[in-house]
């Protein structure tokens, strides 16, 4: 398998499994999703908007550019309508890329300015497996919070297996 069609298929799971992810959450109301359960980016409101913020962030990086600084812990959307059509906007960017990834693009380097204001240096071999496991365990982080917010709620199988070949 090439290594651009390798990533593809993780991109394509990172959207599939996102949208199974955001179906689950919008059966839940606004002042669930809002509530502080003790988790790394206290709710799920919160602990969706850090992933796609990192999302953006790294794409940015991508892409060539830069994203401006902000707490990883921000509120980019307070309606959840828009939350998730951001959502859905970033995965059909991400998709994009990796579907016709300009040339060169995972034998490069990228050097960025993090959160913190530190200065590193990644080469993607490093960095994609990030990109993509960063995604996991947080959607990992959001189930487990949609399955404290209700006892008997169904949850979304999210494994890439299932996800990228559902059961028939």
């Amino acid at each position: 398998m090439s290594t651009t069609i390798f990533w593809r298929e993780f991109a394509r799971y990172n959207t599939l499994a996102n949208v199974r992810l955001y179906d689950a959450c919008a059966g839940i109301d606004d002042e669930a999703r809002r509530r502080d359960v003790g988790a790394f980016f206290a709710s799920l409101h919160g602990t969706l908007h850090h992933l796609l913020l990192g999302d953006g962030i790294w794409m940015a990086r991508f892409e060539g550019g830069e994203h401006p600084s902000t707490g990883l812990d921000a509120v980019l959307h307070e309606n959840f309508a828009d939350l998730r059509a951001a959502r859905a906007a970033m995965d059909a960017r991400i998709e994009a890329l990796f579907a016709a990834p300009p040339s060169g693009f995972f034998d490069r380097t990228i050097r960025y300015l993090n959160n913190e204001g530190r200065v590193f240096e990644d080469p993607m071999t490093l960095i994609l497996p990030h990109f993509f496991n960063h995604q996991t365990h947080h959607r990992g982080q959001a189930h487990a919070i949609l399955s404290m917010l209700g006892p008997g709620r169904t949850t979304p199988v999210l494994d890439l297996h299932r996800v990228l070949k559902p059961d028939p």
